[in-house]
């Protein structure tokens, strides 16, 4: 509720000898801010002038009430109309008191000197008042622009991790990055997995990632619950921490990138490995997009087939000296490394040798079950896809 001005206001002269003065007052304002507040002598010299805008259009906006008293004060227009945005995100609501607290402050000193003789008091009453108001409004403004901003985040939110789940090349994407804070965050991944039944989804996710000190971005499409973790010191305990507020069932990990503007690629392989998933029923929870490349080629998931082919196949063929044989045979022979061996006409040390060449070269152990699938598996899409053979 808006407080009224004494019953004897300041003169018309008063008043017109404030609005001569203001512009004086506001330098003063500025340089006591810059002498008591340490904060502010940190500001750019754009942030400081948007400070000294405000603090003279408040002075006017003042002249102004005093003219008008039965009127209420329009004071998020007329006081913060000057630069509101600008303030609210370069500094928090506690330092925009102390420069409303100051200013007001500022301006009872020069009550003497501006108001005309028997216009002292009602001056400087109606200086305390209109702060009050100010001081209201500084909370009205900061309460709204958190709501509107909010509102504006989330549906930029949205937009952005929409378009790295459509595997969308925008150019919009850098920008609406920045606007949401993720202009250096890294590093960058994608999680994708089911969207609870019940619960709000996303603030569950944004609190697992604060906990983790990540930042976050949550979409859900459809059934899929689809997260975006930045800036995680380690990405594969946060990732464990996130992976519980998913609904059931599998939970796919896509590849780390340095920055959002590549994280398209890692939204493509945990949505390939989310699609694959069931085809592993063992799978750990969360479990890597790079794990799952095995069932993601045998799903038509292209980049899984190429990369089984980079990773797996031309290693192997490059290695020489009987690797591709000797793998070949393990895995035909069910990992008996002496059966191995009789049938290659070699000690069981070599085929030893052999393989660990291979577990060196490809990451995958061809005695071990998953190790085993995924090089059976790259094998034979090689084969098929014809040309040179591999077998020799």
């Amino acid at each position: 509720m808006a407080h009224r001005v004494s019953a004897h206001p300041p003169s018309a002269a008063t008043l017109r000898r404030l609005e001569r003065a203001s512009g004086a007052i506001a330098t003063r304002a500025v340089a006591r801010m810059d002498d008591d507040l340490p904060w502010f002598r940190m500001l750019p010299a754009d942030q400081r002038s948007w400070v000294g805008l405000v603090a003279q259009a408040g002075i006017a906006s003042l002249v102004e009430w005093c003219r008008h008293p039965g009127r209420p004060p329009r004071l998020t227009g007329e006081v913060f109309g000057a630069a509101p945005r600008e303030l609210v995100r370069v500094m928090p609501l506690k330092h925009t008191v102390d420069l409303v607290k100051l200013t007001a402050e500022v301006m009872d000193d020069h009550v003497e000197s501006v108001a005309e003789p028997g216009d002292v008091d009602a001056l400087r009453v109606a200086v305390l008042q209109y702060s009050r108001e100010v001081a209201f409004a500084t909370a009205h403004v900061y309460a709204s622009f958190a709501e509107n901003r909010g509102a504006w985040d989330a549906r930029l939110e949205a937009l952005v991790v929409d378009a790295l789940v459509r595997g969308e090349r925008s150019e919009e994407l850098p920008g609406r990055a920045a606007a949401l804070g993720w202009a250096d965050t890294s590093p960058v991944t994608v999680l994708v997995g089911a969207a609870p039944d019940v619960g709000d989804a996303h603030a569950a996710v944004r609190r697992a990632a604060r906990s983790q000190s990540c930042e976050v971005m949550v979409g859900v499409h459809a059934d899929q619950l689809v997260v975006v973790l930045g800036g995680a010191e380690d990405v594969g305990a946060a990732a464990d921490r996130v992976a519980e507020e998913f609904g059931p069932g599998p939970v796919v990990l896509g590849p780390v990138v340095d920055r959002l503007s590549a994280a398209g690629g890692s939204a493509a392989a945990a949505l390939a490995g989310w699609r694959a998933a069931r085809a592993w029923p063992g799978a750990p929870r969360p479990v890597r997009a790079d794990a799952l490349l095995p069932e993601r080629a045998l799903d038509g998931d292209p980049l899984a087939r190429a990369a089984l082919t980079e990773r797996v196949v031309r290693p192997l063929r490059g290695a020489g000296g009987g690797v591709l044989e000797t793998v070949r045979a393990v895995l035909a022979g069910g990992g008996n490394l002496e059966a191995s061996a009789r049938a290659l006409f070699v000690h069981p040390n070599t085929v030893r040798y052999r393989l660990r060449r291979a577990t060196e070269l490809t990451g995958q152990v061809a005695t071990d079950p998953r190790g085993a699938w995924t090089l059976q598996v790259a094998l034979v899409l090689a084969d098929l896809d014809g040309g040179r053979s591999l077998w020799h």
